[in-house]
């Protein structure tokens, strides 16, 4: 797991929690009042729409976004290239220790949890940082140099519709959550080069702009959580909106539902297979074959992770559609309410990965000092902080537990409001309105006190 890299008391920050001062069912229960009492304030004063109102924000400048969108955005679309090179050629000859060579930190810590924050501060930033975003424009770009037109060569079915972004995202967290060795440079090498082969092949098939909202798993991903964001880009100017209202309206493209799923399911995941019952269920599957026949214990070990991971995006899945099934009935919508509540899921999501992986991020993230300095791990000290030492005790348990809590409960504030304000739009009756919402407060109460439950005992 990305978690060997570290002790797994850091990778998820729970490590001294029995010794809080306040009892954890009291965190239950306070997470529970706080979502009722904002459901309740919503209702009376929340009355009227108002993200969707807010979404064009406030233009910053015709100056500002040519710099931004022109030269700043070259320069990190080139010097994405040269990073994910560099990676891809740690990851292919470097050591094979994953402490000492840069790809296993830089591609599950400084990709994959920074780039959410990035997205959530700045918008959607990984346009102008994704590699393959940036081959592909700089193929374009000297194919119609020598005089071509660039087109797509197939028209993407719209059935499809964003399947093949979340099937992208469940392989990479399949990989990080199921295999016994994620963190093994030549299986990421293997992965990178897979995954570089489909993206640049969507692209050239249908697009660039149409595979990166369909196809291209991370650029869906962190799309999402940059609609949460108070900067955004709209017909080449940049401009400054209220926060959250990026995720006003609904979403009717086919497998939304099912990506935000994958999305959240998974970080639940990682969060059980980290409690005592999965683990001593491991150990069980795998103490057979431990001494004769260790890659068969192995090979089982990885399916056991693979039902489990399914499982838990199903149990997601399934709670949040029979909460919108339940919202239908109460008001007697003709369809289903799903595709206009779903977006209510991505704080939900955010936050559910803020507090698992967090205090990863700001530990090990400390690593890529002395790993830019010597990213094959060669011994060499390119940049004078080879030997810098991170500060592992930056963090300490109780204070990793209150920011959890504290994420979890404010992500699914946020996602009540988001749901709320989608339900004063499309229902005109105000009672009908609210009790649509009375489903989604039990959804979010169950989402919190479970996400809490398994923090707790991670």
């Amino acid at each position: 797991m990305i978690h060997a890299l570290i002790p797994r008391v850091l990778a998820h920050g729970i490590g001294g929690v029995q010794d809080l001062p306040v009892p954890r069912w009291l965190f239950y229960w306070g997470g529970a009042f706080v979502l009722v009492v904002s459901f309740i304030l919503l209702g009376l004063l929340w009355k009227t729409p108002q993200l969707a109102r807010r979404e064009d924000g406030r233009d910053l400048g015709a100056g500002f976004s040519r710099l931004v969108l022109g030269p700043l955005k070259l320069v990190a679309q080139a010097l994405s290239i040269v990073y994910f090179l560099v990676i891809l050629a740690a990851a292919l000859v470097g050591t094979t220790d994953a402490y000492a060579n840069i790809a296993p930190t830089s591609i599950y810590v400084v990709f994959w949890l920074g780039m959410p924050f990035l997205s959530l501060l700045f918008g959607n930033v990984w346009r102008g940082l994704s590699p393959w975003r940036a081959l592909a424009d700089l193929f374009v770009w000297i194919w119609e140099r020598l005089g071509y037109q660039a087109r797509p060569l197939a028209a993407y079915p719209e059935r499809f519709g964003r399947y093949p972004g979340a099937i992208a995202i469940l392989a990479f967290v399949s990989l990080e959550l199921t295999y016994s060795n994620p963190a093994s440079p030549r299986a990421l090498a293997f992965a990178i080069a897979l995954y570089s082969y489909v993206a640049l092949f969507g692209m050239v098939a249908f697009g660039r702009e149409t595979w990166c909202k369909r196809g291209e798993g991370f650029a869906v991903l962190f799309a999402y959580i940059a609609r949460i964001a108070p900067l955004h880009c709209r017909d080449g100017r940049i401009r400054l909106r209220t926060p959250l209202s990026g995720l006003a309206g609904s979403e009717y493209v086919p497998g939304s539902v099912f990506f935000v799923a994958v999305a959240l399911g998974s970080v639940a995941f990682d969060g059980f297979s980290r409690t005592t019952k999965w683990q001593d269920l491991i150990a069980r599957v795998e103490a057979p074959y431990v001494l004769n026949r260790p890659g068969t214990g192995e090979l089982l070990v990885t399916g056991v992770n693979l039902l489990g991971l399914f499982g838990a995006i199903a149990i997601v899945l399934c709670a949040f559609l029979a909460a919108c099934w339940i919202a239908r009935r109460m008001v007697n919508a003709p369809r289903s309410l799903a595709p206009e509540f779903v977006l209510s899921l991505v704080p939900i999501a955010l936050v559910y990965a803020v507090a698992h992986y967090f205090s990863l991020f700001v530990i090990q993230g400390q690593y890529m000092l002395p790993l830019l300095s010597d990213p094959f791990g060669k011994g060499w000290n390119l940049f004078g902080t080879a030997h810098v030492i991170p500060n592992i005790g930056l963090l300490t348990p109780n204070t990793i537990w209150y920011v959890q809590v504290g994420a979890l409960v404010i992500g699914h504030v946020a996602g009540l409001a988001v749901a709320h304000d989608r339900a004063v739009t499309i229902f005109r009756d105000r009672q009908d309105a609210l009790r649509s919402q009375y489903a989604m407060l039990l959804l979010m109460v169950l989402y919190t006190v479970g996400g809490l439950w398994l923090l707790s005992r991670g």
